[in-house]
């Protein structure tokens, strides 16, 4: 039996799954991760993305921040893939219990899936830092000024994700944590599990079915009690729901 049949024999035997992925999950969809060879961090800009995408740039330079993140952070034209629709899937057969994501950009919901943990925020959330007022995605994207601005009070507009330098949303994280300490079988992908504090919620995983999905090896990798160095779609496209 290959890993990847292993693996499916895993999730029909289970009815509490969590599953916990990164950017990996979205980059079938067309949406570029940060570490990859043709990730964003591999790519020109006048500053390291990890700069430009962090609380202070944010305060201090806000127009280059804008003009980087409606270029690269707001891909509203992608559409989930085969791994965001299987999980919505297991959601929906009662067997999947929460999807607990580093990534911001709303697929997984767009897929159908319900429990949605989103450790880092999303780029479909938007207020005015002056009133409050909410603000879409496709408003920022499509604003003509250089910084967006609230239509109601010209308060300016922050996106709702998680900068570096800021801090995680307490609730959230003590919901992951639960999901993931009650779950039977744990599944990691697409992440490289490198970025804390998300990456240390494997810490509170007590089960024996940790499986990890990522085509490149991590530093978790001797942890899992299932290991599968492959693309998300190619192994949950063999999940039949």
């Amino acid at each position: 039996m290959t890993n990847i049949e292993t693996f499916v024999q895993m999730v029909k035997e289970s009815d509490n799954i969590v599953f916990f992925g990164g950017a990996g999950v979205s980059t079938e969809s067309g949406i570029p991760d940060f570490r990859s060879v043709d990730g964003l961090y591999n790519q020109k800009y006048d500053y390291p993305p990890e700069t430009i995408l962090s609380h202070s740039f944010y305060i201090r330079h806000t127009e280059e921040f804008y003009r980087f993140y409606r270029d690269k952070m707001l891909c509203l034209d992608a559409k989930p893939n085969t791994t965001h629709q299987k999980l919505a899937e297991l959601e929906q057969a009662g067997k999947l219990k929460a999807v607990i994501t580093q990534n911001i950009d709303g697929l997984h919901q767009m897929a159908g899936s319900r429990k949605v943990l989103e450790l880092h925020g999303s780029v479909h959330r938007n207020y005015c830092q002056k009133c409050g007022k909410l603000f879409d995605a496709r408003y920022i994207l499509e604003s003509s000024a250089k910084t967006p601005l609230c239509d109601s009070c010209g308060g300016n507009i922050k996106p709702d994700v998680v900068l570096y330098e800021e801090g995680l949303d307490q609730q959230t994280m003590e919901d992951a944590v639960y999901y993931i300490s009650h779950a039977d079988l744990l599944i990691i992908g697409g992440t490289s599990l490198a970025v804390y504090p998300a990456a240390g919620l494997i810490d509170f995983y007590r089960g024996n079915k940790l499986v990890l999905i990522n085509k490149s090896t991590t530093q978790m990798d001797r942890r899992a009690d299932l290991l599968i160095q492959a693309g998300l779609g190619e192994v949950f496209g063999q999940i039949v729901c």
